[in-house]
């Protein structure tokens, strides 16, 4: 097994993922950060710009087991957890799981479905774990779920309630490609073929000891200091209706952690968090008055970049 204190498989990742999902390196980045903290990624932005492409590539390089989910109006929870089914040779009920007992879960079109469904994965997210017909079932390890959606006005959709929001460690968008990266796209390959042909870059022990290492970033004094006041400004800022929570402090240090050690550092900066910081914290966040509303993710992270001074 290679050594967690090197990120070098991790770089091989973000370089092969690059050659598929082009001109997006950040966000591959920034997906990578959120399965290394440990938490779950939504997507959000227009049909046709590679979020399921995203996942699927994700799940390949690094070996993960794979289950797609695709949420329409029509689904019922049980469609997610699994249901027992009468076996007449035994003459007793047999669980039979449903797609959420998987290593990396897609959740295609999560807003599709109605809030009694997108509640099924409150749970999993929060727990990795499944309770149906009074018994408690555990899910695989490494569990990361991604859900993509498209944006809230979008015909057919239903608004995340804010609890299942909150589950999701990060939000990014994928945005349309520059003209450079859409030529190469359209002169290349399939990208589902290119997907396939791509063999694992590290196996599932390699991925849960890089996990672990994560959590062992240094993390000084002063930067606890500094995402302190991240958060209090956004409690006391009239900016906001709802400020962010301990859960979205966690978070943020979190991300901040798995950042800097994408890097290849044993300790964490102000940089790592301001870099995650429009992923973590604006979803998190109830915006007051019209024109807070009119802001995209990167400009409030900007603001309150701005707000805060550094220690």
């Amino acid at each position: 097994m290679r050594s967690p204190t090197s990120p070098s498989p991790l770089a091989e990742v973000i370089r092969q993922a690059g050659g598929v999902i082009l001109g997006k390196e950040r966000q591959i980045r920034l997906s990578l950060a959120c399965l290394l903290a440990r938490g779950h990624l939504l997507i959000e932005d227009l049909p046709g710009v590679g979020k399921t492409t995203l996942a699927h590539l994700l799940a390949q390089l690094l070996g993960l087991q794979f289950q797609r989910i695709q949420f329409t109006s029509d689904m019922l929870p049980a469609d997610i957890i699994g249901v027992s089914i009468f076996e007449r040779t035994t003459g007793g009920f047999t669980f039979h799981p449903g797609p959420i007992f998987a290593q990396l879960v897609l959740a295609d079109e999560v807003n599709r479905a109605t809030p009694k469904t997108q509640s099924a994965l409150l749970e999993a997210m929060e727990e990795r774990q499944v309770t149906t017909e009074g018994a408690t079932r555990v899910l695989p390890s490494p569990f990361f779920v991604i859900a993509t959606q498209n944006p809230a006005h979008s015909i057919g959709t239903f608004p995340l309630p804010e609890s299942q929001l909150d589950r999701f460690l990060m939000r990014i968008d994928l945005g349309y490609p520059d003209h450079a990266a859409e030529r190469e796209l359209l002169r290349g390959a399939d990208r589902r073929k290119m997907i396939a042909d791509l063999p694992p870059c590290l196996t599932t022990e390699d991925l849960e000891s890089f996990q672990e290492a994560a959590t062992r970033i240094h993390v000084a004094d002063s930067l606890i200091d500094y995402t302190q006041a991240l958060v209090t400004f956004t409690r006391h800022s009239s900016d906001y209706q709802v400020g962010l929570s301990p859960r979205a402090a966690l978070a943020l240090l979190a991300a901040a952690r798995a950042w800097a050690f994408l890097e290849g550092r044993d300790f964490a900066l102000p940089e790592d968090v301001q870099i995650v910081l429009p992923a973590v914290a604006p979803h998190r966040l109830r915006p007051a008055g019209e024109n807070m509303a009119r802001l995209n993710a990167a400009q409030i992270a900007s603001r309150l970049i701005e707000a805060v001074p550094l220690p």
